[in-house]
């Protein structure tokens, strides 16, 4: 369990001011994800939208959650049910929900993602309003709370960004 093996000291709650409204942001986007709530959701996403690096954040909780879900690592059948199961669950109540972003929000996070080689790249707004839905999703898996995660994926971005 990536998330649990080594004890967090510093939450995602005492980060500096940016990194902190990105993570209530995107808290509050995967709650309203989750209970379906049309209103809170473009709210939250609407500011995760204008939060820079929120996709980098983002994108750091799924490859966590993506690591925890498949522990022995994804092929490309994981890879298609995740995306099936996240786009048919939202599809419900998010009609605009685009698969190729949601397949690209994995990609990335997998690392196997060039926006070079894409003719359509998703912008930022789009990344900030299917980035949540996909983490519920995979949040709905493990049955464990976000902020394990955002704990993890701030403390992950701070030490790469310490190395380079």
């Amino acid at each position: 369990m990536l998330c649990h093996a080594d004890p967090v000291t510093v939450t995602w709650r005492h980060l500096p001011a940016p990194a902190r409204e990105i993570a209530v942001a995107a808290a509050e986007a995967v709650e309203a994800a989750g209970v379906r709530d049309q209103e809170a959701y473009e709210t939250s996403v609407g500011r995760l939208a204008g939060a820079e690096r929120s996709g980098l954040v983002l994108g750091a909780v799924v490859r966590l959650l993506l690591e925890e879900t498949h522990p022995d690592g994804l092929a490309g059948d994981d890879v298609r049910q995740v995306l099936e199961r996240c786009v048919r669950s939202a599809a419900g109540w998010r009609p605009d929900v685009d698969p190729h972003v949601v397949l690209v929000l994995l990609a990335g996070a997998l690392g196997v993602y060039d926006p070079g080689d894409d003719d359509a790249p998703p912008d930022p707004a789009a990344v900030a309003r299917h980035a949540p839905l996909l983490v519920a999703d995979l949040l709905a898996v493990t049955g464990r709370p976000l902020d394990n995660y955002l704990t993890a994926a701030f403390a992950e971005i701070e030490r790469t960004e310490r190395h380079d």
